[in-house]
């Protein structure tokens, strides 16, 4: 399994700061609860990850 193997699974993502200075990004699916706990500077790290990773993928489509 990696990147992209295709699953079935739905889940539910919610990403937020904790009353505690953290950002908290919140994975549910099929009764399980994920929460996963990064500082702010750890949080912009992966927020960049992703903005490439979106600009890979429209290279890709496009």
């Amino acid at each position: 399994m990696g990147i992209n193997t295709e699953r079935d699974i739905e889940a539910n993502l919610q990403i937020g700061p904790t009353d505690e200075g953290m950002i908290r990004l919140f994975i549910e699916a099929d009764g399980i609860e994920i929460p996963m706990d990064f500082d702010p500077e750890e949080a912009e790290d992966i927020a960049e990850e992703i903005l490439a990773a979106a600009q890979a993928a429209r290279a890709v489509a496009g």
